[in-house]
């Protein structure tokens, strides 16, 4: 078992699923799931009162957190409660922000069972549902008291939701260590055999990375931006192809990384390095949906600056460059991806 410790939030990764108790600071949360979860897992609940939702991102919506608010009111939870969300990222993104707003904010923690989730959606202080189409257009930054990783609950994933969470293991790779990055390239057979070792190491070694980061820049003013590798497209991609956000970020940093080789960033042997291990990993590397129309998406998304967009690029494996460019120097070099 390791510990890792981000403002305030005690984030452990390792063997701890059959003694949640121990580590939870309330022994009697409230806790929110949903209903596959809980059919897996209900023999490792702490005795709570249990807010079931609907799973995946339809849920990810304020009706849900209109829903919890009126089940916290009817079981007499008050701002002392602690909130437990046990599930994937929609479970821990809704749980989050429903804890960070009823009746101005009460204690959480989150149990993330899905790869995605423990290496990105419960680690970092960001909570919050969609809105109109585009992705967490409302929400909070607030830490949870803990978060609880285990490989576990990773054993009983479907092949692509296992898959999803190496997206943004690789982009933290690409972002600050260039060592995780060849570590899964050499141990790509652990990786697909679910190695209890194997994942232990790569959760811990992405969540010190982001750990890093939001220490330094928890409301995204600077170089938090740096964790948004890939998501600008990929927030395109999900909502026009509907596809999964960890598959979708695989698209959005092959993206990025080939616009990096067009600015000079990157070299066509590290691109092509980096679409190799991406789909060694089970994930896509292309989209059928032309860029122009990515772009034109982009116009909404929440890092754009008047006429111009913070994009994050790769600059070679292992670091990473935050530019404002202009949406007309954009359309230029997603023309030339295109030649």
């Amino acid at each position: 078992m390791q510990e890792i410790t981000l403002h305030g939030s005690r984030i452990l990764v390792g063997e701890c699923a059959g003694e949640l108790l121990r580590h939870l600071p309330d022994r009697r949360p409230i806790v929110i799931t949903n209903p596959l979860v809980s059919s897996l897992y209900q023999g490792l609940f702490p005795t709570a009162d249990v807010i079931k939702i609907g799973d995946g991102e339809a849920y990810k919506t304020l009706d849900t957190i209109d829903y919890i608010a009126g089940r916290l009111i009817e079981i007499g939870a008050d701002r002392d409660s602690f909130i437990l969300g046990i599930g994937g990222g929609v479970v821990c993104d809704v749980a989050g922000f429903a804890a960070s707003i009823y009746m101005r904010g009460c204690p959480f923690g989150f149990v993330p069972t899905t790869l995605l989730a423990q290496v990105d959606a419960s680690v970092g202080g960001k909570n919050g549902v969609n809105r109109g189409g585009f992705k967490n257009m409302l929400g909070a930054f607030n830490q949870p008291r803990v978060v609880l990783c285990d490989p576990l609950f990773l054993q009983t994933l479907p092949a692509g939701h296992y898959a999803a969470g190496f997206a943004e293991i690789v982009k933290a790779a690409m972002i600050a260590d260039g060592a995780l990055f060849e570590y899964l390239r050499e141990n790509i057979d652990r990786a697909r055999a679910r190695d209890g070792k194997f994942l232990e190491r790569v959760i811990r070694d992405s969540i010190l990375i982001k750990a890093r980061v939001v220490a330094e820049d928890e409301r995204e003013r600077g170089n938090r931006r740096l964790l948004n590798l890939g998501h600008t497209f990929a927030h395109a991609i999900e909502k026009r192809a509907a596809l999964p956000h960890g598959q979708a970020v695989s698209v959005g940093v092959c993206i990025a990384s080939r616009l990096s080789l067009h600015l000079g960033l990157m070299t066509g042997a590290e691109v092509q390095r980096v679409i190799e291990l991406l789909a060694l990993l089970g994930l896509p590397t292309t989209t059928d949906i032309p860029l122009r129309d990515l772009l034109a998406f982009a116009r909404a998304d929440k890092k754009k600056s008047g006429d111009a967009l913070h994009l994050i690029l790769p600059v070679g494996i292992g670091a990473c460059e935050a530019r404002l460019l202009s949406f007309a120097q954009l359309e230029e070099l997603v023309d030339k991806l295109t030649e």
